[in-house]
């Protein structure tokens, strides 16, 4: 009976923690292998805020903080200070020498060029197919043009004949089988 009670007062609790811890999230921009880490925590001035990577020493800094060649060594806890508050971040970032940035806009371009190539070739592949549906080859198996002529129905095979009346002596000896 407590459980059932609990259960959604435990959930609200959840949620309410949930909203208030993440007031102000870091921001993380990775551009090939420059890092640049944003502290979520204002302050009067850019310098009052000090940086510190686990284990290295504070660094007096700015609300951004950059790491120009950012390798897996660099992976770590990095925490932003400023006045009493502090925020802390796990950061381990893949970074790329030799990549390519896009923007949106280069990306959809690429992909709607894309579909239009796609349908002007589907487009000529019907145009084309169309034309040649009611055209006779010249191979040496075709029958000559002129008026159809119907066929008349196959003839019936003797083996199905019906049951008629006094032969029942043929299929006397077929016992039914039980599925």
């Amino acid at each position: 009976m407590k459980l059932e009670v609990a259960l959604p007062v435990l959930g609200l609790l959840l949620c309410v923690a949930d909203t208030m811890a993440e007031q102000n999230p870091f921001q993380v921009v990775i551009s090939k292998t420059k890092v640049t880490i944003t502290c979520p925590i204002e302050s009067e001035s850019e310098s009052d805020i000090q940086w510190k990577k686990e284990p290295e020493q504070a660094k007096n800094g700015k609300q951004d903080y950059v790491i120009e060649e950012y390798d897996s060594s660099k992976d770590g806890l990095y925490t932003c200070t400023s006045g009493g508050n502090s925020a802390r971040l796990y950061l381990k970032a893949k970074v790329c020498r030799n990549c390519e940035e896009l923007d949106v806009l280069t990306v959809a371009g690429v992909i709607i060029a894309d579909l239009l190539i796609t349908l002007g070739v589907l487009i000529l592949v019907y145009y084309f197919s169309k034309n040649r549906k009611g055209r006779v080859g010249g191979s040496a198996g075709v029958h000559p043009r002129g008026p159809k002529m119907v066929r008349p129905p196959p003839v019936p095979n003797p083996d199905y004949e019906p049951i008629r009346k006094g032969q029942r002596d043929v299929y006397a000896g077929l016992q039914s089988r039980g599925f």
